[in-house]
């Protein structure tokens, strides 16, 4: 693909947001990536945490800094890899926009304007809002609500303001992201396996643009010689171009593909007869409803514009292959049948026996570690979530953003919101239809951001608390794969530069300050409580109540990592996790065996099928009880139809961006500067339309501006640009007004099994500005 160059922006003259008003605390960034020679210099194991792969590396640190960052040849997961922004990782530690101190706003919400204060100063002023706010609610500890990013210290995090602080609303990128996915394994598997793309020779991928968005090692194995790849998508991404073959379709229609691939499987009985008469429940009830549909492949033809000829081919390929695979990605295209979608492919992997073995769902065993144990209070009045209310399953642990925001937003909750904790979830960029969430924000009696950098979400925050980033942290010791199953630990490079502080240390601080006047908020309108202090005293009732927040940080990350991995692996794995950053049972029998290719896991040591009793469910019967298809179906709603004039807008991302949290790194913008609407050759050259020229893309809920990019890689009826940019902080320089953010204009609709945000089903309007 040709890249667009497009000059640097002029910094704006006059004043820059984020003024923080203290003449000592605007500190410049050091940026270095000189090495030397120095035999002194430390090369420290990390995990990376530029996206959500954790690959692991070295660090070289010389004298105090962190001179250049190298992959780690020890770990199975990564394979000595570092991609683009694992390698810009070094820019994300010296960015000189980040942020340095403590802050507390004194202008007008999103106006940025904030002082700094010491970490004590923001702990105060927290207390006295969250003393006032549930006072006023009566101590509903759920009126605080909480969110927290993909990442590592996500369990610890729900632990301090879930189980300690006591309230139920907690939510994550899962609706936004891959619940339906999750949810769709889980409940026809009863697990969430791992897919063995490399051990397949036969893969299809839909939607899902892996050459182009994450390369990791997991990428690569996806292509190999004795591998046919076929791939669905409306674009023509670099995935497409790697393909045996590349299937342009609607966007919305893979599930009536699927569905056809289903009823020929089941027709011409291509399926594993062996494998479904052991493991699936309710084929009969599965069988009668694909044929009695009649998802032929002509029929899936009118729907995907797949000719029925190649529908058929790769349906008879796949069943034919011995270790055929569909790939359920990380996203497809998140329209409203996207979790029929999802349950389809898993079925549609079990038809083919492509579970529990080679080259296809592995279950394996990966390596349990056991978890903390906290003494998490009662809290008599805290109410329970509200944002499920409406949703069949949804997620428990992360909810659903959309419906929680619409039902704050029209004061449907059963109670008021009035406070919100944000960590690393940049809620003005991530979400469907910004000005939702800026009026979210808004209604906010007390809103906190933990971050590293100033992004849209902080210079909503009343409070901003800054985060230290990953190379100046250690964390819990995380386990990671199923068929090569091993131990990795985040170790710290450096110490934290400024006033940054790590996630614990910020708890901690923020725990030892709120716990006491909490309490006594309780004390008041807890009436079991009040009860277990006359019985007990007030002493024990704190005490063994586990009304102490801090308690979880009575010893360091450090003290914590070493008890923990000791006692449950003993001394050597310890320090096998403190050297090398990794640890699995084959370590010392890892061979290199070609350049930069090495093998861990003897091949009959990994855990390709495990002895597992599961069943496939075909049919579920809390859909039918709830008005929808306990089996995936096609409904004409589905059809993909736009108006006269107009879009479909599919969204995605490149390989130099993690959604919206490395816009400001320069390294990466060194690589991509900008996003580009792409738009199909013919339709542009009707509208007068050229590579480069300004466009206007409008939606229902607003509009935006970016250059077009003129191809004949997308189709006429659809058009496409990145996720990740269109920053509105002034205060990071490198990103500010940047290309354009899709949420800006994709409407905030979604679909009612799992909550997740359909966000490719918005039309839009271009014209040429």
């Amino acid at each position: 693909m040709k890249i667009i160059e497009t000059s640097r922006r002029k910094f704006l003259q006059g004043s820059v947001a984020l003024c923080v008003y203290a003449s000592s605390s605007i500190a410049s960034g050091v940026k270095t990536t000189k090495t030397t020679t120095d035999k002194k210099a430390k090369e420290i194991p990390y995990l990376c945490n530029m996206c959500r792969n954790k690959c692991a590396g070295f660090a070289r640190v010389e004298d105090g800094k962190v001179t250049k960052l190298d992959p780690n040849p020890y770990f199975p997961k990564s394979r000595n890899m570092l991609c683009p922004k694992g390698n810009a990782g070094i820019d994300a530690l010296y960015d000189s926009d980040r942020l340095k101190y403590p802050l507390i706003r004194i202008g007008d919400r999103g106006e940025g304007k904030y002082k700094r204060v010491s970490w004590d100063e923001a702990y105060e002023y927290i207390k006295d809002k969250l003393v006032d706010i549930l006072k006023e609610q009566k101590d509903n500890r759920s009126t605080i609500a909480y969110c927290n990013g993909e990442g590592f210290n996500k369990d610890e995090y729900i632990k301090f303001f879930g189980g300690k602080l006591g309230s139920a609303n907690f939510l994550d990128e899962g609706s936004i992201c891959l619940n339906t996915k999750l949810g769709a394994m889980s409940l026809t598997l009863g697990d969430i396996p791992q897919m063995d793309v490399a051990g397949s020779d036969y893969l299809i991928i839909s939607g899902a643009n892996r050459y182009e968005s994450l390369i990791t090692p997991d990428s690569i194995d996806m292509l190999h010689s004795n591998q046919k790849l076929v791939v669905l998508d409306p674009r023509c991404t670099i995935t497409a171009t790697k393909a045996t073959k590349y299937l342009p379709l609607y966007p919305g229609t893979d599930l009536a593909f699927v569905l056809s691939m289903m009823y020929i499987a089941i027709k011409e009985e291509l399926y594993d007869k062996e494998f479904v008469s052991t493991y699936f429940e309710d084929f009969d009830k599965l069988k009668e409803h694909i044929l009695s549909h009649n998802y032929t492949a002509k029929w899936a033809s009118e729907k995907t514009h797949i000719p029925a000829s190649h529908i058929e081919e790769v349906a008879r390929e796949f069943f034919d292959a011995k270790r055929p695979l569909y790939y359920m990605g990380r996203r497809s295209v998140w329209s409203q049948n996207d979790f029929q979608l999802r349950r389809a492919m898993v079925l549609l992997n079990a038809l083919a026996g492509s579970i529990n073995r080679k080259g296809g769902f592995v279950f394996g065993k990966p390596i349990k570690l056991p978890s903390e144990e906290v003494n998490e209070p009662y809290y008599n009045n805290a109410q329970d979530r509200f944002d499920l209310d409406g949703i069949v399953y949804g997620s428990n642990k992360g909810g659903s953003w959309l419906n929680f925001r619409e039902k704050v937003l029209n004061k449907t909750a059963p109670y008021e919101v009035k406070a919100l904790f944000i960590r690393k979830h940049n809620l003005m960029q991530n979400m469907p239809n910004i000005a939702k969430t800026k009026k979210m924000l808004e209604m906010m009696d007390l809103v906190v951001v933990l971050d590293t950098m100033p992004c849209d979400t902080a210079l909503m925050a009343d409070v901003i608390l800054p985060e230290c980033t990953y190379l100046e942290r250690e964390d819990m010791v995380v386990s990671f794969n199923r068929i090569e199953p091993s131990l990795a630990l985040r170790s710290q490079v450096i110490k934290p530069l400024y006033e940054s502080r790590s996630m614990q240390d910020i708890l901690k601080g923020l725990g030892k300050k709120l716990s006491m006047p909490l309490f006594e908020v309780s004390k008041q309108y807890d009436e079991e409580l009040q009860d277990s202090i006359k019985e007990f005293g007030e002493k024990k009732a704190f005490d063994e109540g586990g009304y102490d927040l801090a308690e979880l940080y009575k010893d360091d990350i450090s003290t914590r990592n070493k008890k923990l991995i000791t006692k449950v692996f003993g001394k050597d794995v310890y320090e096998s996790l403190k050297t090398k950053g990794v640890w699995y049972p084959y370590l010392s029998e890892q061979k290199l065996i070609a350049n930069n290719y090495y093998s861990y896991y003897p091949e009959d040591k990994k855990h390709y099928q495990v002895d597992k009793k599961f069943k496939v469910k075909a049919y579920l019967s809390k859909l039918a009880k709830n008005g929808f298809d306990a089996m995936p179906t096609w409904r004409d709603e589905y059809d993909f139809k736009v108006a006269k004039d107009s879009f479909r807008l599919i969204t995605g991302r490149y390989v130099t961006t993690t959604q919206s949290a490395t816009a400001n790194n320069s390294m990466l913008k060194d690589m991509q500067e900008s996003n580009h609407i792409w738009i199909n050759n013919i339709v542009a050259k009707t509208k007068g339309i050229k590579t480069g020229d300004m466009l206007e893309v409008s939606s229902t809920i607003g509009k935006v501006h970016l250059k077009a990019y003129v191809t004949n890689k997308i189709a006429p009826e659809v058009v496409w640009f990145a996720h990740g940019y269109g920053i509105s902080s002034p205060a990071m320089s490198n990103a500010f007004e940047v290309g354009a953010s899709d949420n800006a204009i994709i409407e905030d609709r979604f679909e009612p099994i799992y909550g997740c945000a359909t966000m490719h089903h918005t039309d839009v309007k271009i014209r040429k500005v």
